[in-house]
């Protein structure tokens, strides 16, 4: 029996085919979702540090109506970071709403931290449910490629020939399915894991920056008041 990858896939029946089809497919998208996942993070991340630091700029020199400007103007570009967005967010609000009274306008910058968040952060976990399914369901995949291949052996067996030519070929089919499925499935597991801890990791700092707005924002229109 020939146990090249060819010399398998020649001996398997089409059902086995079928299943190491739908794995390599699976293969394929898991890994495409996995790389353009971190190129995004890791695009987002480097402009979020910038918008930051030009941020800490505007708070070091003690100049809020430019940060409000330059944080508005960057929510509107569809090139931010995730903190642009936030934080844009609020700080355009707060430009709507300024000259209102003092609660109106920070309560509509809180408001508008708290729904770029929650767009930003479901931007953030685009594709990670492709990760977690192709991990949770393609070991079973390969497990049904498996039991096919056992009911395949005995049905070969049932002539009472039970030479490794005619048991062979059930074997292999339910050796090689189920190999690929756990191939398949601890890749996009691991991918899953690492990318979920990003995002917790974005989340905090997203919450935190947040939070440090409407505190600072908080400041500004009570001092306006006093």
């Amino acid at each position: 029996m020939d146990l090249t990858l060819a010399g398998l896939w020649a001996s398997m029946g089409l059902f086995a085919r079928g299943i190491v089809v739908v794995l390599l497919v699976m293969s394929v998208a898991s890994l495409g979702v996995l790389v353009e996942r971190i190129v995004h993070y890791a695009k987002s991340q480097g402009r979020s540090r910038a918008f930051a630091e030009k941020l800490n700029g505007f708070i070091g020199g003690n100049d809020f109506p430019a940060m409000v400007e330059y944080g508005a103007g960057v929510a509107k570009s569809p090139e931010a970071g995730f903190l642009g967005k936030v934080i844009g967010g609020g700080l355009a609000a707060y430009k709507s709403a300024s000259g209102r009274d003092a609660d109106i306008v920070l309560e509509s910058s809180a408001r508008a931290v708290e729904r770029s968040s929650a767009r930003e952060l479901a931007i953030l976990r685009r594709g990670l449910g492709v990760l977690a399914t192709v991990g949770s369901i393609a070991p079973f995949v390969g497990l049904l490629g498996t039991v096919m291949g056992i009911i395949d052996t005995f049905q070969r067996m049932k002539g009472g020939s039970a030479s490794l030519a005619t048991v062979g070929p059930g074997i292999s089919e339910a050796l090689v399915t189920t190999a690929l499925g756990l191939v398949v499935a601890i890749p996009a597991v691991m991918g899953f894991n690492y990318l979920n801890a990003r995002v917790e990791g974005f989340t905090v700092d997203m919450q935190e920056s947040g939070n440090e707005l409407v505190d600072l924002v908080a400041k500004n229109v009570t001092h306006k008041a006093a």
